[in-house]
């Protein structure tokens, strides 16, 4: 019951109101957000209070980690919230309030590789000050004893407790929501809160993000697209890894000093992101402009005129933050491909037909009207830009229309959908002219060419001949297991028949015995009325009442 978290309830509308985060929403251009309004205003740590200048960032620094990641994942959505929001919420990808570096310190001395050694004795220079810090962690720039620089990253202490505690709360909202709210059954929203809530745990361990980022940098090794820093070293709450000179994908006015063409890194963002769902089947998960770095001329060789300076390349972008990955199952994979490449192709009903393949509509369900709906709200994209597509809104119509025709969309994708959200605002901010579409559609139809290809699938299974070779020793004793277990099921329903056709006949045999008890019943009221002439209205109700309980037991 949410009455069970009433303490944090309670305190977040403390924060809310103690910031008075009210003030920074207009209810005419909102109106749902009236309720709220007037709760925050009902607390007493609201009463005298003023509008105070980025209480939204305080506000959800303060609420903890959870309402950080909404805060960085809105922060991508110029289209959906206010500037003067959008400039507090950017704060979030790596200017959160940092923690003790004492504290920082005592964690990397105590670290698996640390243990019992000063940091003197780790790094040649440590700066103490944090570079830059966010929802999990903090970083600190560092030196090796071989000159090379580093970063260190350090997780936040005691942030486990909260995230779960968190979590609690957010299971509940989604059973309430899943037994009220048809659209939040359809995308499995339990599921999808006990996925994150896994994800999020998974953050905190740094060793699964340096393995993470390892199997990044391999990915794109030597690639022209995107580059990813080296690990050097990894405990469970410290990484080190490889510093890199680079500026976050939010910073356009720089790229413009740099003289970057700004359409062709947007092309690049978008095949990076394609190349990484499809070819590796690994993507991140968690891109923000925080995670979302490109090159830069270092610091030294960057002048007044920032123009003439040249990185000898075409700058690439530089993957971070690795905690949150994505993958897709085979199937799901070439679903989500055919699905996109039938949309772009305009092709609605084969699209329907995949969903339905798919198994995520019910066989009953009406394809022409999901067919109409949804080329009626997607159709309108295909000819658009991405300043011009609604993304949210139309993921929205989208979800609406699988609670109307009972859509059953995979978990799994749902991490996709957010991906998605996270590109499409990176995207329209440092290019919003950008084709996605016409980017996007001849990547898809290669992929898809190649999965479908027989050349390549007679290799695959060519490279899986030994081992499929190897598994036919097992087959004679797999169909002895088989017989046996046919036999033994065969066993057990020949018994379990016998006991239905036993209690069938005591049924009938007690069936009998009601009737005949009833007939003798019916004389031995005829005759007691023909030799007493009468009998009590309690008898007969008493008779009545005993033959109606009989018959219906």
């Amino acid at each position: 019951m949410l009455l069970s978290h009433r303490a944090r309830l309670l305190e977040l509308w403390r924060i809310a109101a103690t910031y008075r985060i009210d003030t920074h929403f207009s209810v005419e251009e909102a109106p749902q957000l009236q309720p709220l309004v007037r709760l925050i205003r009902m607390h007493p740590a609201a009463w005298g209070k003023k509008h105070q200048p980025n209480a939204i960032k305080y506000s959800l620094e303060d609420m903890g980690t959870l309402f950080l990641k909404l805060g960085q994942l809105l922060s991508t959505r110029r289209d959906l919230v206010p500037p003067e929001i959008i400039a507090q919420l950017i704060q979030l990808q790596d200017k959160v309030k940092s923690f003790d570096s004492d504290v920082a310190i005592a964690q990397i001395q105590d670290s698996k590789h640390g243990l019992g050694q000063s940091i003197g004795t780790l790094f040649a220079r440590f700066d103490v000050k944090p570079l830059a810090a966010a929802s999990i962690a903090q970083v600190h720039t560092a030196a090796l004893h071989d000159g090379r620089e580093v970063v260190v990253k350090v997780v936040r202490p005691d942030i486990r407790t909260t995230i779960i505690a968190d979590f609690e709360l957010l299971r509940e909202l989604a059973n309430w929501a899943s037994a009220r709210i048809e659209v939040a059954r359809a995308i499995h929203v339990i599921d999808i809160v006990e996925d994150y809530r896994q994800v999020m745990l998974n953050e905190l361990d740094l060793t699964l993000e340096a393995d993470n980022t390892t199997q990044m940098r391999n990915n794109f090794l030597g690639s022209a697209l995107m580059y990813v820093p080296e690990i050097y070293d990894a405990a469970k709450n410290v990484m080190v890894m490889e510093r890199i000179q680079g500026v976050p994908i939010s910073q356009i006015e720089i790229f413009d000093q740099l003289g970057y063409d700004r359409a062709a890194l947007a092309e690049k963002g978008l095949t990076i992101f394609f190349t990484q769902v499809f070819r590796d089947n690994f993507f991140h998960a968690d891109m923000h402009p925080g995670n979302v770095f490109v090159e830069t001329p270092p610091v030294n060789t960057l002048t007044a005129n920032m123009a003439a300076v040249d990185l000898g390349h075409e700058p690439r972008y530089i993957g971070l933050d690795c905690a949150i990955m994505g993958t897709l199952s085979k199937d799901d994979q070439l679903i989500v491909a055919r699905m996109l490449l039938s949309v772009m192709n305009n092709n609605f009903t084969a699209m329907v037909d995949i969903v339905s393949r798919a198994g995520w509509i019910p066989p009953n369900t009406d394809k022409h009207a999901l067919m109409r709906d949804m080329k009626r709200t997607v159709g309108p994209m295909l000819q658009k830009s991405i300043n011009d597509i609604d993304f949210a809104g139309v993921l929205m119509q989208i979800l609406d229309i699988a609670r109307r025709h009972h859509m059953s969309i995979p978990p799994q994708l749902m991490l996709l959908l957010k991906t998605l959200v996270h590109v499409e605002g990176l995207g329209r901010d440092l290019y919003p002219d950008l084709d996605i579409w016409s980017l996007a559609k001849p990547i898809l139809s290669s992929w898809i060419k190649e999965q479908l290809d027989p050349m390549r699938n007679l290799q695959q299974l060519r490279q899986q001949l030994p081992e499929i070779l190897l598994s036919t020793i097992d087959i004679p004793k797999l169909l002895d297991q088989g017989l046996q277990s046919l036999a033994s099921q065969g066993s057990r329903q020949d018994s379990q028949l016998r006991e239905i056709q036993q209690i069938r006949a005591d049924m009938l045999n007690d069936r009998r015995r009601d009737w005949l008890a009833l007939a003798g019943f019916v004389i031995f009221i005829a005759i007691a009325t023909q030799v007493i002439g009468w009998l009590s209205p309690i008898f007969y109700l008493l008779a009545i009442l005993a033959v109606v309980w009989r018959i219906l037991a």
